[in-house]
């Protein structure tokens, strides 16, 4: 960076830029997290000296916020995938069982944005297919956040929701399932190549909400990545360019997941493992009648309060998945009903 010509290529300065506070950041957390339980200390010493009850009461609601900056913290330091620290791309797809598959792909995409809008994260819908009745059929969203794809990648998976139908003049009992897919944002990453002669791509008129001028231009774009079979679009934007810039970060994120997947499965082989989660493994289970849990089928955690989770209580879930994760001991439930 103190190179003269640093900046005659603004792309690659950005890069490094990025990487350098990449570097820096866990350092400095750790040097004002240590900076904090000083002065903390140094307050708690005082006020025992002088048995001042209010300092005491005021350091006992900073230790509370300590304690959660630090596990915070460490979360970060155990995220150790290649694209932990990138931007995500969400899609969230329908099972089957129509309107109530649907509606429940709508009720999983107000938990993503609850939890994203406790972070501090900025989350914008880029592509969306609308059930007939209610929900989406699909449904994607790019979150922009410190390390959000290596947070929210533990929600891959299929999701299965149990409850009495609103949609069932009867009142029974319906199970539904979602699949969360989740990937890295990529703007340009030289790993990853993509040769214009594999692509196929196709644009039409975006539909949904935008306004007239949305539905009369071919803005929408589909991408068709022949080698793998990848789709990806984007329609949220009234650009046709932006809307494909957006599909090519996407399609970046998928083969950069399906490469990191294809060299797990490759070091599974070679350690002769025979568990897998893949994406078609069912990772999580909402119940709300006859009671109300959440249940975590690969870190065994569960919550008691669904709607607490529905509401974007999502941290417990996730931080049980990393920390299983970095002690090499997540395995999936058997015989599961």
């Amino acid at each position: 960076m103190a190179s003269p010509d640093f900046w005659s290529d603004p792309a690659r300065a950005e890069s490094v830029s990025k990487q350098l506070t990449r570097v820096k950041g866990p350092l400095d957390k750790y040097h004002t997290l240590n900076q904090r339980m000083q002065e903390w200390d140094d307050l708690v010493d005082l006020a025992l000296e002088e048995n001042d009850l209010d300092i005491l009461k005021l350091q006992q609601n900073e230790a509370q916020d300590l304690l959660a900056a630090l596990r915070e913290f460490e979360l970060t330091l155990i995220l150790r995938g290649p694209y932990d620290h990138e931007d995500a791309i969400i899609s969230l797809h329908a099972g089957a069982g129509g309107t109530e598959a649907q509606d429940w792909v709508a009720m999983l995409l107000r938990m993503y944005l609850r939890w994203t809008e406790k972070h501090g994260f900025k989350a914008e819908i880029i592509d969306a297919l609308e059930g007939e009745e209610a929900g989406y059929k699909s449904v994607t969203v790019e979150i922009h956040g410190e390390n959000a794809f290596g947070f929210l990648r533990p929600e891959r998976g299929v999701h299965r929701l149990i409850r009495i139908s609103p949609f069932d003049a009867s009142g029974r009992r319906h199970t539904s399932f979602a699949s969360v897919e989740v990937m890295p944002d990529l703007e340009n990453d030289e790993t990853i190549q993509i040769r214009s002669e594999e692509l196929k791509v196709d644009t039409f008129r975006a539909s949904g909400a935008g306004g007239q001028h949305i539905n009369k231009t071919e803005s929408a774009v589909r991408i068709t990545h022949l080698p793998t079979g990848i789709v990806v679009g984007c329609q949220s934007e009234r650009s046709q360019h932006s809307n494909r810039e957006t599909a090519m970060r996407m399609l970046r994120g998928k083969l950069a997941e399906l490469q990191q997947q294809q060299w797990e499965k490759h070091l599974a082989e070679l350690r002769g493992e025979q568990a897998e989660i893949g994406w078609g493994s069912q990772i999580r289970t909402y119940v709300f009648q006859p009671y109300s849990v959440v249940r975590d089928h690969r870190t065994r955690y569960e919550v008691p309060n669904a709607q607490a989770v529905m509401n974007g209580e999502l941290d417990a879930f996730i931080e049980a998945f990393l920390q299983q994760e970095a002690r090499g001991s997540l395995q999936p439930e058997e015989n599961d009903s």
